[in-house]
């Protein structure tokens, strides 16, 4: 039987080793979930509501736990650990708050005589859940809140370097008094995921990753007729306007670009700034990048930590390697150092084009790809001018035409004014083009996967 190893990417170290699930044993996992649905479905959404504020009680009784296990899979510094284990919490009460109002039956009218009609919100089954290492709470939180509510059972297919933290979650669930088979967590292989997504008692399907996979899980269930919602990459732009505040461009773009050790698909990733300002924005965007402290994730004073594993550093690296030699300018960074771990420094490349990695892709970790525009309107040009469109900010002095800018001509699902932040749950999340479709949160994540029902009355 082959097995999963979680490794510390600080240290090298191994963690644990899990046995992989064969496909029967993943089926019934599913079938259970499915069996637990058929019970929960019954529950009115207020009675969901008080199981949803329990979890979150939970989370934050076990937040050291939790941020110390993420922190250990994945690298990202044991602060930001926390705040994960936080808005997870969040998520959870805002879903019990506001759900049972965001999903009550609605009045209607049909007919030329106006007759009674309901419009009624009803789960559907069992939600398939693929998700990422970057978050490794927060990602299946966010579908697993919205689809209880909704009524919903759901099956989590984590990845596996944070295995552990997939698991914990469901211990944590349980013990806050969730049905046990409600939500499962399985440990198979990409063939039997694929098997499972044409399974007739999954519903819908969910994933965040790569563009890449959501084009093949995509494919899947489209062929299957479930629905999906994809929340891929992204190479976010932010534009540093002709009258923008430089202090505050600056200070929001370092936390911007290496949030999460810059492994998140909502991270500022290239900067777009006008000539007015450029050479002022680089100088110091470049100097405090420079001076960013890189060491032990679990160390207080650290700002950035490791790379969440070898094979991202090596991605990561790869990229920057490609951007340089087709003509990129590394202002800060660029070398990593010699030492264990996955670590790769703040880096800033400028003298970015079209045709290299830092341009074009998504660079999933602390590098930033400086852009020069001519003016506003060319900046807004060069930030459209990409196969992504998942998040983007602006700054700028004037706020109400940023406002219009971001609203009218920013092709993209989420956009930052003179900020950075990553998630809100009371504000819808995802993207367009290849950054896939979709929404979480913002009440509008517990209506994805619902039957919504007309009901004709005489």
């Amino acid at each position: 039987m082959s097995k999963i190893t979680t490794i510390n990417p600080a240290t090298e170290e191994e963690i644990q080793s899990y046995d992989m699930m064969s496909e029967d044993e993943a089926t019934a996992r599913l079938e259970a979930c499915h069996d637990a649905f058929l019970e929960w479905r019954e529950l009115s959404h207020d009675e969901r509501a008080p199981y949803l504020t329990k979890i979150a009680a939970k989370l934050r009784d076990n937040a050291d736990e939790l941020a110390a296990l993420m922190t250990k899979e994945t690298g990202k510094l044991l602060k930001d650990g926390h705040r994960e284990v936080e808005i997870c919490a969040a998520i959870f009460e805002y879903t019990a708050k506001h759900g049972p109002d965001a999903l009550a039956d609605e009045e209607r009218t049909h007919g030329a005589e106006d007759k009674r009609g309901v419009v009624t919100y009803q789960p559907i089954g069992v939600i398939y859940s693929i998700q990422p290492w970057n978050f490794p709470l927060y990602q299946p939180v966010r579908v697993l809140a919205a689809n209880l509510m909704a009524g919903n059972g759901c099956v989590l297919k984590h990845a596996s370097i944070c295995t552990g933290s997939g698991l914990r979650l469901r211990e944590l669930c349980i013990e806050a008094g969730l049905p046990e088979d409600l939500f499962q967590v399985i440990l198979i292989d990409h063939d039997t995921s694929d098997k499972l997504i044409e399974h007739p008692k999954v519903r819908g399907v969910t994933m965040t990753g790569s563009d890449g996979a959501g084009r093949h899980i995509g494919s899947v269930a489209a062929k299957a007729l479930k629905k999906t919602v994809l929340e891929l990459g992204s190479n976010d732009a932010y534009l540093v306007l002709e009258d923008a505040d430089i202090d505050v461009a600056v200070k929001y773009s370092v936390m911007g670009r290496l949030y999460n050790n810059g492994e998140t698909c909502v991270s500022a990733k290239r900067f777009i700034v006008t000539d007015k300002v450029y050479d002022a924005f680089v100088e110091a965007f470049s100097k405090k990048m420079a001076n960013i402290t890189m060491g032990d994730p679990t160390d207080e004073a650290s700002q950035l930590g490791p790379l969440s594993s070898q094979d991202q550093f090596d991605t990561v690296k790869g990229q920057v390697d490609k951007s340089v030699a087709k003509g990129a300018k590394v202002l800060c960074g660029g070398e990593a150092p010699d030492r264990k771990g996955a670590y790769y420094p703040a880096t800033v490349l400028a003298d970015v084009t079209p045709g290299m990695p830092a341009y074009d892709d998504e660079i999933f970790g602390p590098v930033a790809a400086v852009i020069r525009a001519k003016d506003d309107a060319d900046a807004m040009r060069i930030a459209n001018d990409s196969r992504y469109g998942l998040g983007g900010g602006i700054f700028s002095r004037d706020e109400d035409r940023a406002l219009k800018l971001a609203r009218d001509h920013f092709d993209t699902g989420m956009v930052r004014i003179n900020s950075f932040g990553a998630a809100d749950p009371n504000m819808p999340f995802g993207g367009v083009k290849d950054s896939g479709y979709g929404r979480e949160h913002g009440g509008f994540g517990m209506k994805e996967f619902v039957n919504v029902k007309a009901i004709f009355l005489p």
